[in-house]
């Protein structure tokens, strides 16, 4: 071969290498690429590590990994599981890793704190944000048809159908105890409207040994676990049967029994807590994990990167669900974030994340459900941002018409719909009919209206609750505090409630 032919040969080898390299370090560009060889797969989850030559599809498409356990744990940190395995062709053939070899050979790097880091001569600022929008994972259209003929049965008829009867129960106590606060039986009320299929489709794919931080909207995660309306009824009420005694705003909800902590009024306050919990449960070594529920605006908060960097570091089981609602109160994830939503955040800090149609049941179902097994098998933290709109005011504190139309209102309220969506669905199966649809609303509304009645005729609680359930043994300066209260009742009894027992 003359020296010609040789620099020919080489100089094309060179440029098939470059375009391969790219389209194997390129997540958009290998996504397509297993997309267009038919790779099957249920979701796609964005993969998190160093993206080598010897990379496989998983079982569930959530993302790509190196299949060499030689490799694992080479560069900060870290890690490659088997969740990122996917069976499929290598990219490059047995010539290009020869050629790949040899030009890592000629590479020169140095050991950085974490691995070797490889130099370059070629100035090179990482872009950020991609063109192209992480795509969002789902199952059913508006209309409640499968997107895919190739879908598989993802929930049982049982489970279906408690699903559809939490949220329409949820939508029916939401409507009743709004209407309760305005009437001003209650002091503060905040509904779940449009957010149906997150709390109840979240909640069913979960285990009851699983641990749940919420935020304020997951009251169906605790009304599938088997908190009744009437908990929900005492607990706004502050009457004497509630679990808080009324030491809580209403809305705080939680339950020791169904593992789900009490809600805290600060925002994000829950999501380190998360990960200490998670991180508690692997050293026991239990199969089960932690989920926190939490909005787009409590990203704007410290504790959120925090919670997110502590659990990667420490791989924590835990599932951070993020429900994107479009709305932190008054203000727009426009003017939240220039990001790409929340899912590349999961990224950034070493986390698989996933984006899904918030309003899709089926679709939150199997996410969840993956996402749980991955945590628990694989002992890791993954995001989940589930896609959706907050149709209701922001609280009985606010009137969302002052930020945004109604008709965007309606819009959503009607078209993308959750519960309709979910309930066409179940008819075409021949899971639920008409009738049944009736029966359910008038149940729902009488079960409802029964415990809102009972919650107002139940007693306040006793003065000395306020407390107690904090200390076993009442200290001192609580005694003194105690004292102190009910002589300053005495002397001004006007400026108390006549209904709370002294």
């Amino acid at each position: 071969m003359s020296m010609l032919q040789l620099l020919t040969k080489t100089r094309t080898c060179g440029v098939n290498f470059i375009i391969k390299r790219m389209i194997c370090t390129n997540y958009y560009l290998t996504s397509n690429a297993y997309d267009q060889a038919n790779v099957s797969s249920s979701f796609s989850l964005i993969g998190v590590g160093h993206l080598r030559r010897n990379r496989k599809p998983d079982a569930f498409g959530f993302g790509f990994s190196d299949f060499s356990s030689s490799n694992r744990g080479v560069y900060f940190g870290g890690r490659y599981h088997s969740s990122m395995k996917l069976a499929g062709e290598q990219i490059l053939s047995e010539e290009d890793e020869d050629e790949d070899r040899d030009e890592e050979e000629e590479k020169q790097g140095f050991d950085f704190p974490g691995g070797k880091i490889e130099y370059t001569t070629i100035i090179n600022f990482l872009p950020g944000s991609f063109e192209k929008r992480v795509q969002c994972y789902r199952v059913l259209d508006e209309d409640g048809y499968p997107i895919s003929s190739n879908m598989t049965e993802l929930a049982s008829k049982e489970v279906a159908l408690k699903v559809y009867k939490g949220m329409v129960t949820l939508n029916t106590m939401d409507k009743f105890f709004y209407e309760a606060q305005r009437q001003g039986r209650l002091s503060f009320y905040l509904t779940s409207f449009g957010e149906e299929a997150v709390n109840l489709a979240s909640a069913a794919a979960l285990s009851s040994d699983d641990i749940v931080l919420a935020q304020y909207r997951e009251p169906g995660v605790l009304l599938w676990r088997g908190f009744t309306v009437q908990d929900f009824a005492n607990q706004c009420f502050g009457n004497k049967a509630g679990h808080g005694k009324g030491r809580q705003m209403p809305i705080h909800y939680g339950s020791k029994n169904l593992n789900y902590v009490t809600i805290s009024s600060p925002l994000t306050t829950q999501l380190p807590q998360a990960v200490g919990m998670a991180y508690s449960l692997k050293m026991d070594k239990k199969d089960s994990c932690v989920v926190a529920f939490f909005g787009e605006g409590s990203t704007s908060e410290g504790d959120f990167h925090a919670a997110l960097n502590f659990a990667a570091v420490m791989d924590a089981p835990v599932v951070f669900f993020c429900r994107n609602n479009g709305w932190a109160i008054s203000t727009p994830v426009t003017q939240q974030f220039r990001s790409d939503g929340i899912v590349v955040k999961g990224q950034a800090y070493g986390i698989s994340s996933i984006r899904v149609d918030g309003n899709d049941a089926l679709a939150i179902y199997d996410a969840v459900r993956n996402a749980r097994q991955i945590a628990i098998n694989e002992q890791r933290p993954i995001l989940i941002e589930a896609m959706t709109y907050r149709v209701s005011h922001h609280s009985t504190s606010d009137d969302s018409t002052k930020y945004r139309s109604t008709d965007e209102i309606e819009h959503w309220k009607t078209t993308h719909s959750p519960v309709t969506r979910f309930q066409k669905w179940l008819e075409r199966k021949g899971w639920w009919s008409d009738s049944e649809e009736a029966k359910l609303h008038v149940e729902a509304k009488k079960e409802v209206k029964q415990a809102i009645d009972e919650a107002e005729r139940e007693e306040m609680p006793q003065l000395g609750d306020m407390f107690t359930d904090v200390y076993d043994v009442l200290p001192s300066n609580l005694m003194e505090q105690e004292t102190s209260l009910r002589e300053t009742i005495q002397r001004h009894p006007m400026d108390f409630p006549k209904n709370m027992p002294i």
